[in-house]
């Protein structure tokens, strides 16, 4: 698995939701397939008239979210920004090619409404529910930073095992201090509310 294969099942999947947040601090979530998808960007199409065109132009914040029919969710976090002037018409001709259904929807010039957004730097995160214990791992696609999530156990770890014993995943190995495989953990802080001496933290 890397970031270019979670570009590829983000296109499998088709619909895509798409999420921002409005301008009272409200989360806003609507499906969109006027999407195509290169190795290394993510274009999309929306009217000037919508809400979701205007929270982009005026934030650009966007997390993109999908579940393969295995059980595998794909997250994506980024700043959507529109494409050059000149790049508008070559890209609307890309998305409209490539999804028919769109020329009922804006036929005619009425496309001219639209709007193409690209991404190019963004944090991916692949959770995959279908498999025990989960597989979980974090991509980053451009300049964009990984980031970090979960829980650590640090050095004041008495080793009493008792994380390990509240871990659903048991993804939780013994050692001087006691190690979390981020890469199978849930993220469900059990282990970090049944810690007796509070040996573990929430990385932020």
């Amino acid at each position: 698995m890397d970031a270019q294969t979670c570009i590829k099942k983000l296109g499998y999947v088709g619909i895509l939701s798409f999420a921002t947040v409005d301008e009272n601090g409200h989360p806003q979530v609507r499906s969109i397939s006027a999407v195509h998808f290169e190795p290394d960007a993510i274009y999309f199409y929306t009217a000037r008239g919508k809400n979701f065109c205007r929270q982009l132009l005026s934030d650009g914040h966007v997390q993109i979210h999908a579940l393969t029919k295995y059980k595998e969710m794909i997250r994506l976090s980024a700043i959507a920004r529109p494409v050059s002037d000149a790049e508008q018409e070559h890209w609307k001709n890309v998305i409209f090619e490539e999804q028919p259904y769109l020329v009922n929807v804006y036929p005619g010039d009425t496309r001219s409404i639209g709007i193409i957004f690209v991404i190019r730097d963004a944090q991916i995160e692949y959770f995959n529910l279908g498999v025990r214990p989960i597989d979980r791992y974090y991509y980053t696609m451009g300049n964009a930073k990984p980031e970090q999530k979960g829980f650590q156990i640090t050095d004041a770890c008495i080793q009493c095992g008792t994380c390990e014993a509240n871990c659903p995943q048991g993804c939780i190995e013994a050692g001087e201090p006691y190690r979390i495989q981020p890469e199978h953990c849930l993220h469900c802080g059990n282990c970090f509310e049944n810690c007796p001496v509070e040996a573990i933290i929430r990385l932020e």
